[in-house]
């Protein structure tokens, strides 16, 4: 084989090692994820002390150089920057190295993503239009998200009715995903915003770009600079795990004097935020009290019910919909071993929102009826979608195998 061509396949066993690893992770994190749910729901339900815990405020700093929040805010406005830093950086590996890097090849799953974020934005938007208080349409991208870590996980359980080439393509539109859902918190879930610690944030990021020009190597020589980051920008208005976006978005993507630093960051964070830190946003945040009367409401609110059809129809429909239309007007293409079921199975796989639903949940309502039926509806409306998307995929995995081999 000619060099010419072992260079683009060795560059195609390393996306798939990658996605494969990557998937690998997710799917453990899955587990993990799901337990701190059933977790969070039993807590809830048994006194009162869920509420109490997460409410506790905690002090970090000394006097004025102090910040002070409830546990639950420092889970969310905190741990989750770790979160969010992993996202960009598979974020810009993707761009620079992955499937994002070739434009025309990733045409159809960026564009089936964005078909997946409009068309339950929109569904949910008419579902909540009569309501009469004005403030229920804030949480219009509630059922944009999806749930790499639970979707991944379905599709793992369900890896012999399914082409590996399914995952990766579900991987592909979970990151598009991310990078629309990451926009969406800083344009729209940002308020009151300081020019002053704007400009300390963009201070920070300058340092950090200084110090790669300069030849700075060391790792935790960026940790004071990210941290300094991370207090501007939550002084600033802008949602403080914006700065581990936009810090795992300087990380270069290739190596810098033969050290791959991205994939280093990435091996050493992304299986504390699967095994931990994701698990402990879902155990301060999953936490509902399902009582009688909480339950009654939620079936009632269009809030409700505008998330679990967003989640269910519109990302269904948005994905699968958007993707066959590329590919039936030639304007992209999707594997050969991926059949128009698989896509319709996919999408709907990629209903679950849970983790960024719930996020965007806590920053869109601040009244905790409201709260709580947003949430149940995330709980409802994603596991909808995991059924109807297992259900067509082990469907048209049967088929496959009931149908018989043409004779030679």
């Amino acid at each position: 084989m000619s060099p010419a061509i072992r260079r683009p396949a060795r560059k195609v066993r390393q996306q798939l090692g990658a996605a494969a690893e990557f998937a690998r992770d997710e799917t453990v994190g899955g587990a993990f994820l799901l337990a701190a749910t059933i977790v969070a729901l039993i807590w809830a339900n048994v006194g009162d002390s869920y509420q109490s815990f997460w409410s506790t405020e905690l002090t970090i700093g000394i006097g004025s150089a102090s910040i002070t929040e409830d546990l639950q805010h420092w889970v969310n406005d905190g741990l989750m920057v770790l979160f969010f830093f992993v996202v960009a950086l598979e974020v810009k590996r993707e761009l620079v190295v992955g499937e994002l890097a070739d434009r025309r090849a990733a045409a159809v799953p960026i564009l089936g993503a964005f078909g997946g974020v409009a068309l339950p934005a929109a569904i949910f938007v008419l579902v909540v239009a009569g309501l009469g208080d004005g403030d229920g349409g804030k949480g219009w991208a509630i059922p944009t998200a999806t749930d790499i870590a639970f979707a991944v996980g379905v599709l793992a359980l369900l890896s012999r009715w399914v082409p590996t080439s399914l995952k990766l393509l579900l991987l592909t539109v979970a990151v598009v995903d991310d990078i629309v859902a990451i926009a969406i918190i800083a344009i729209f879930y940002s308020e009151g915003l300081s020019p002053a610690w704007l400009g300390a944030v963009a201070v920070g990021l300058a340092t950090i770009v200084g110090m790669r020009a300069a030849g700075v190597r060391p790792i935790l020589a960026y940790i004071p600079i990210g941290i300094a980051v991370w207090v501007a920008m939550l002084e600033s208005g802008v949602h403080a795990t914006i700065a581990g976006v936009t810090v795992g978005l300087l990380t270069p993507a290739r190596p810098i004097a033969g050290r791959p630093v991205l994939e280093i960051l990435e091996h050493r964070i992304h299986p504390l935020t699967t095994l931990l830190v994701v698990p402990i946003f879902a155990l301060a945040n999953a936490g509902i009290p399902l009582s009688g009367e909480m339950l009654s409401d939620a079936a009632t609110s269009p809030i409700s019910w505008g998330i679990v059809l967003g989640l269910v129809v519109g990302k269904l429909v948005g994905i699968a919909g958007t993707i066959l239309l590329l590919v039936r007007f030639g304007i992209g293409t999707i594997p050969a071993a991926i059949r128009t079921v698989h896509v319709w199975g996919m999408a709907g796989v990629a209903g679950i929102g849970f983790t960024v639903s719930l996020f965007i949940t806590q920053l869109a309502y601040e009244d905790p009826g409201i709260v709580d039926a947003a949430k149940l509806g995330v709980f409802a409306g994603s596991i909808l979608s995991a059924a109807v998307g297992a259900a067509i995929l082990i469907s048209a995995g049967r088929r496959r195998v009931s149908t018989p081999a043409p004779e030679g």
